[in-house]
């Protein structure tokens, strides 16, 4: 099916929104992009995108400006929170893959640029109340807030956790708390330190941390288990000194990060099942509207990026609509299904309490890094080497 001249309209200016836009106007399409903020922009901290999510940025024309912008990763180092390190894994040995860290809003931009140069209109202060996903026969239809409408060939929802899309094709569903809390900030290098990663654990906790903007700053994700939470979303400000206070028994190397925080966001952590229904009529979702997923893999933005291509890819190789997002929703559900599970399983290896665990556990890893480091860095080969630009043609 040609793309040329189709008329798609994407709600949402983030990650996943962006990448499809850009991805379907390059093949032909006419796009518009409706974002409910006044501009263009994404506040937050840091995210990680290995080399799954890169391949899809090459694919788009954009691996050279995310190179330019982020910092190159060349280390994941696990720590115990108080003992140092217990596990090295050498990113550089990852056979011509490429991890990064970058911050949100410098990716934001990129993308931004990219639709924008590939003839995507870009319509801000727009408020979707609801959309209407159409029929073969009738087109689809986006409904604001004020008594107006647009119709399109084809609605894709990129609108994130809070998605107005999603519950058109799948009625409400109920998250629920995972007992896990997480603290966002950036703090001034002062450490030096290099392009690597680091995971310190503790009984309960753990703080990731990773440098941005050339090495300038380092992005801190500290996650503390508890049971008192109610509101979801990660905008909610806090005072540094609640972070510093929970993570008060960790190492000289996490209080020095830790004592310059001067500007935090707490959010709670929540569980949402992946969406049963991706598609119906002529209406699509992408990333965090069809899959929110737990950040203890750091593959929110990558699989958002993985949903953008394969969504277009469907659209130029089916012969109509119903049959792109129906294959769509085919090739990339079990796959969204299979990180999210495994992200969500993940924190507990981090947390781990009882201390005759904990010593047995950090002692294997000790031992794998020692005598099989290839081994351990392998693990995840079917989660990095898996390139979504692979299964289609380029654009």
């Amino acid at each position: 099916m040609s793309l040329l001249g189709m008329k798609i309209v994407v709600i949402g200016g983030g990650i996943g929104g962006l990448a499809a836009a850009r991805a379907c106007a390059l093949r032909g399409a006419s796009v518009t992009l409706l974002e409910q903020a006044d501009a263009i922009r994404e506040v937050g901290a840091g995210l990680q995108i290995s080399p799954n999510g890169f391949a899809v940025l090459r694919g788009l024309g954009l691996g050279d400006a995310l190179a330019r912008d982020s910092v190159q990763g060349q280390a994941v180092s696990l720590r115990d929170y108080q003992k140092g390190e217990v596990l090295r894994l050498d990113l550089t040995r990852l056979d011509d893959q490429r991890y990064f860290f970058v911050h949100r809003a410098d990716l934001i931009n990129i993308l931004a640029q990219g639709a924008r140069d590939a003839g995507v209109k870009i319509r801000l202060l727009q408020k979707v109340k609801t959309v209407h996903p159409g029929t073969v026969d009738q087109p689809a239809r986006v409904c604001f807030a004020t008594p107006s409408h647009l119709e399109a060939d084809l609605i894709i929802g990129a609108d994130g956790l809070h998605s107005v899309v999603r519950p058109v094709l799948n009625g409400a569903d109920t998250p629920f708390f995972t007992g896990q809390t997480a603290w966002r900030a950036t703090v001034p290098n002062t450490m030096g330190r290099g392009p690597e990663a680091w995971l310190h654990m503790a009984p309960g906790r753990h703080l990731v941390s990773y440098p941005l903007r050339g090495g300038k700053l380092l992005n801190l994700v500290a996650v503390q288990e508890r049971t008192d939470w109610s509101d979801e979303g990660w905008s909610h400000k806090d005072d540094p000194e609640n972070l510093r206070s929970a993570f008060a028994d960790f190492g000289p190397e996490a209080q020095q990060m830790l004592a310059a925080v001067d500007d935090v966001h707490l959010w709670g952590l929540f569980r949402h099942p992946v969406a049963p229904v991706w598609q119906q009529g002529n209406c699509a979702l992408v990333g965090d509207a069809a899959h929110p997923t737990l950040p203890f893999l750091a593959q929110g933005a990558s699989m958002a990026l993985e949903d953008a291509w394969a969504l277009a890819d469907e659209l130029a190789a089916s012969e109509d609509v119903p049959a792109a997002l129906a294959a769509y929703q085919a090739r990339r559900q079990p796959r969204a299904t299979k990180v999210i599970n495994a992200a969500s399983g993940n924190a507990w290896k981090y947390h781990l309490r009882f201390p005759p665990l904990r010593f047995a556990a950090h002692t294997a890893l000790r031992l794998a890094g020692r005598f099989a480091p290839d081994k351990m860095l392998r693990q995840f080969d079917w989660l990095y080497t898996y390139d979504e630009t692979a299964r289609g043609g380029s654009l």
